[in-house]
């Protein structure tokens, strides 16, 4: 073999082994450059996964979001910062420290209240009249006539016996005013149920004693609360509250004075 081929052959294999040397160390390179990281996300309380976390490189500034099944994975690299965001929680930060999979726990910022279910004990004006009338069934039988005259099909029209009798007798005048205090004491229920603090409070803006006030002054009438529209009935409270925050001491009540035990002894 010639001197000549001998250089050939010596300097084609140095040529592959620096190839294979290179290739290995950009390998190793590349590796080191670009890491997915990945992991899943639990609530530190209850141990369950968690989705709609965004989860962000800090080092990189690139960003995702986990999935439904609370997993993620992003690119990140050894000595990089991720950081675990949600709305309902407090965020987490994790430095990648190595290529292992990720268990991240992140604590709720809001107390998770066990299922309650609310039934309804309050009830609505209508509901209230209708289990009055089923108490007091006497009054809403057949005293509850108030035409005197009655229509009989064939026989036209005649005193009503029951209309009669409860405009005449004792019993029967007793279950008439007993219905008139029902429906006003009804009436007044269908303003309290619209015109209620918490309804008015969110509209005025006001608390404590100057709700009450402001209430008292301006509490609306049974036609108004029965007839207005959401619109005219916010529009109304409105203008009340400017003639009242004009003037509010105007409409306080007076305070009340309790007497000392020494002058009701002189009385």
């Amino acid at each position: 073999m010639s001197k000549h081929c001998r250089t050939f052959i010596f300097g084609t294999t140095m040529k592959i082994w620096m190839l294979l040397i290179f290739s290995t160390l950009s390998v190793k390179v590349f590796a080191q450059q670009k890491t997915i990281v990945d992991g899943i996300v639990f609530d530190k309380d209850s141990k369950s996964r968690i989705a709609k976390v965004n989860v962000r490189n800090v080092t990189t500034g690139k960003s995702v979001y986990n999935t439904f099944k609370g997993e993620f994975n992003i690119d990140a690299k050894p000595g990089d910062v991720l950081v675990f965001t949600k709305p309902d929680h407090y965020p987490d930060t994790l430095k990648v420290q190595n290529n292992a999979s990720l268990a991240v726990y992140m604590k709720r910022s809001a107390i998770q209240l066990k299922e309650v279910i609310v039934r309804d004990t309050m009830l609505n004006p209508q509901k209230q009249l209708e289990a009055t009338k089923r108490d007091y069934t006497k009054i809403y039988g057949s005293l509850d006539n108030h035409n005197v005259l009655s229509v009989t099909p064939g026989l036209g029209a005649g005193i009503g016996i029951d209309a009669l009798w409860n405009s005449l007798s004792r019993s029967g005048r007793n279950a008439g005013h007993l219905r008139e205090i029902i429906e006003r004491d009804y009436q007044q229920n269908v303003i309290d149920y619209r015109f209620n603090r918490t309804y008015v409070g969110s509209i005025t803006q006001l608390k404590d004693q100057q709700l009450t006030d402001f209430m008292q002054r301006y509490r609306p009438g049974y036609y108004q609360v029965k007839t207005a529209s959401d619109y005219e009935f916010i529009t109304s409270i409105k203008a009340n509250l400017k003639r009242f925050l004009r003037t509010p001491r105007k409409y306080e009540l007076p305070q009340l004075i309790t007497p000392k035990t020494e002058d009701l002894d002189k009385k």
